[in-house]
Formats: structure tokens, sequence, C-alpha cells
């Protein structure tokens, strides 16, 4: 069995090799929610990333095909200099440390939301996802499971009853039969602001053995791609057009005020209908229906994943971002009336609890 620390001497070990440094350290550069890791490391003048994805545990092939795929359609995808497929490590380009998140606020937001959009079109639009697996009824329902089990259950200590489990379903089919109206196209499934990087045109690579730079890198981030950097893409599937839309606008991490929401979405709808992504019927109305439950079903299967994290992985953090996933999912199911009755279930499991707050073992 391979230890933590037999881990870090083979990372170490190839990330020298691959950039031909026999000096160069790793400094974690940020965690996952997965069994992945990135490691920061300096030499030649440049910075590089390494992914370490453990075969066995996070197959690293689905990330390199996908950013691939959005990088042949002039998207930031990180490019990969290095790769070994077979130990789980790849080598690549460091998108900096400035993500969205912390640098949104009431000033900057439309801006950043506005190139975060335009991204959003041009995947849409010129990224392929028909091969792509579907993001179909099964597996939309096998994410909403994650709610009671995860959340009711294990983090709130609440077996919902014969009746009330009538409710949950009602309302879960509600929200299935409302993402298969939906068009079809390639949904990032995590497109928030924690993915989400601001880069600026990236200077020309330094190669470590002083080998010209790869023409492949210099034309892969040349600049003109489109930004924001784009990462974590590797669950990509083919599935509901406003649930990336959802992601971005009803942000996991932060909120914006309703009315803020709802302009954004109506400006997308609108250049979605200009881009021939969606039928000339679809008016504000609809495209709001399927935005607010294609998010729905996103906020009901974070409540279950970031609590999982937490009671099967040992990752707590993200417990303090259960109240405005909870705000999200009262705020929509009591905008419908034929969740109303979910609604109200929900609040009476919470009840007065503290949900930061991790249950007794």
């Amino acid at each position: 069995m391979t230890t933590a620390s037999d881990r870090a001497a083979e990372r170490l070990a190839w990330t020298r090799a691959a950039l031909r440094d026999a000096s160069l350290t790793l400094e974690p550069a940020s965690s996952d929610a997965s069994f992945r890791s990135y490691w920061r490391t300096h030499t030649g003048g440049a910075s590089w990333i390494v992914m370490d994805s453990p075969p066995a545990l996070e197959d690293p092939a689905p990330w390199l095909a996908i950013g691939q795929r959005l990088r042949d359609a002039g998207l930031h995808a990180p490019f990969v200099l290095e790769h070994d497929l077979a130990q789980g490590f790849l080598l690549i380009e460091d998108l900096g440390q400035r993500a969205y998140l912390p640098a949104l606020d009431d000033d900057s937001v439309d801006a950043l939301y506005g190139q975060a959009m335009d991204a959003l079109l041009r995947i849409q639009t010129a990224v392929d996802g028909t091969d792509l697996p579907p993001y179909n009824h099964a597996f939309l329902q096998r994410e909403l499971e994650l709610m009671p089990e995860w959340f009711l259950q294990r983090h709130l200590g609440y077996t919902p009853e014969c009746g009330e489990w009538d409710v949950i379903e009602q309302a879960f089919t509600v929200l299935l039969h409302s993402a298969a109206e939906q068009p079809r196209v390639f949904v990032h499934r995590d497109f928030h602001s924690r993915n989400l990087m601001l880069v600026g045109d990236p200077p020309e690579p330094r190669s470590p053995d002083d080998r010209p730079a790869s023409s492949h890198y210099r034309d892969a981030i040349a600049p003109g791609l489109w930004s924001p950097g784009i990462i974590d893409f590797q669950g990509a599937l083919y599935g509901p057009l406003a649930y990336d839309l959802a992601s971005l606008l009803r942000d996991c991490y932060i909120a914006w005020d309703e009315a803020r929401v709802a302009g954004w979405a109506e400006a997308y709808r609108q250049r979605a209908l200009d881009a021939g992504l969606l039928e000339p019927d679809v008016d504000r109305e609809r495209f709001r229906r399927w935005f607010d439950l294609i998010g729905l079903q996103r906020h009901l299967k974070v409540l279950g994943i970031f609590c999982r994290l937490w009671y099967r992985d040992g990752k707590r953090g993200y417990l303090g971002d259960l109240p405005r996933v909870l705000d999200y999912v009262l705020g929509v199911s009591r905008r419908y009336s034929e969740l109303a009755d979910f609604a109200t279930l929900v609040e009476r499991c919470v009840g007065g609890r503290d949900i930061t707050t991790p249950a007794a073992a």
C-alpha cells in the first residue's frame, strides 16, 4: 500500500524529471473536494502546477480529454506540458491564485459575470458534448437522493415518515420533468466562482533545459483566449442548458440580490436565443422556471454532498456554506406552488438547528 510519504516522494521525483531540475520543490497549491491535489513549483523563472490524481481514486484521463476539448474551442483551460496517466501526475499551466470568488463585489460582479457568461455561451455553442455521458433522469435522480441520505438523515438526524417521503419524491419528480424539457449542451457541472480564474495574457514559458518552447504551448495559451481561466471540468456531461448558468448565478459560495440574478438570467436567455441554443418560443417565464428548478436540483444535491464531505471524507469546511444553499432551496421552493409542501417539510426538518454544526457521532 502506498503511503502519503511514498506518494509525495514519487510526485517530487516525477516533477524533477519532467522539468529537468533536481533541486525544485513543491508547495501545496490547492485542495479538491475529491482525492485530487495540486502542487506549485517554480523553475527557470516559470511557475507550474502538478496535478496529483491517483488513477485508482480519480482517473486523470477525463480531465486531460475535456481540457483539450475546451482549449480547441478557444477557452482558457490549463495547458498540459507533461503527463503520466499511469502514475496520475500531470504538469500543467499555472493559472495563478486569483479565483473569481474573492474578487467579486457589487462593483466588479457585472463585468466578471459578463466574462463568465461570454465563456459559457462559447462552451455551449462551440464545445461538442454529444459524446459525453448523459446528464439524464437517472443521473439527476441519484444526485437528488444525496439530500435525504446525508443532509436529512445523517446531518439533521431526521428520518422522514411515509407521507413525508411522498412529498420528497413528488418534488423530485417536478425537478426531473423540468430538466428533461431543456435543450442539451455540454455541461461543466461546477461552473462557479471557485473554478473560474482571473488570468491575464500568459507569458512565454521557458523550457527547463533551454529547449525552444513548444509551439503547441504558445498556440494553446496565446493572447486572445477567452477569459476566465476554467478549472475542475473533468466531470462534464451532456445535459440541461440552464445548469451551468444556475451554478454561476446562484453560487454556493456567494449570493446576490434576486432581482439582479433574474436580470442576468434573462440577458443570457436573449443571447442563447440569438445563438440558436433556444427555440423562439422559450419565453422569459419558461426559461426562468428551467433556471430555477435545475438550480434547485443542484442545491439539493449540494446539501447532501457538503454533508458527505464531512461525515465520510473528514472535510468540515463545506458545512459553513450550508445556510446559503438552504436559503436557495427554500427560496425557489416557495416560488412554485407544487413545491410548497416540500419547502414546509424541509423547514420542519431543520427546525431551529444550527446546520453549520456537525451532528454528534
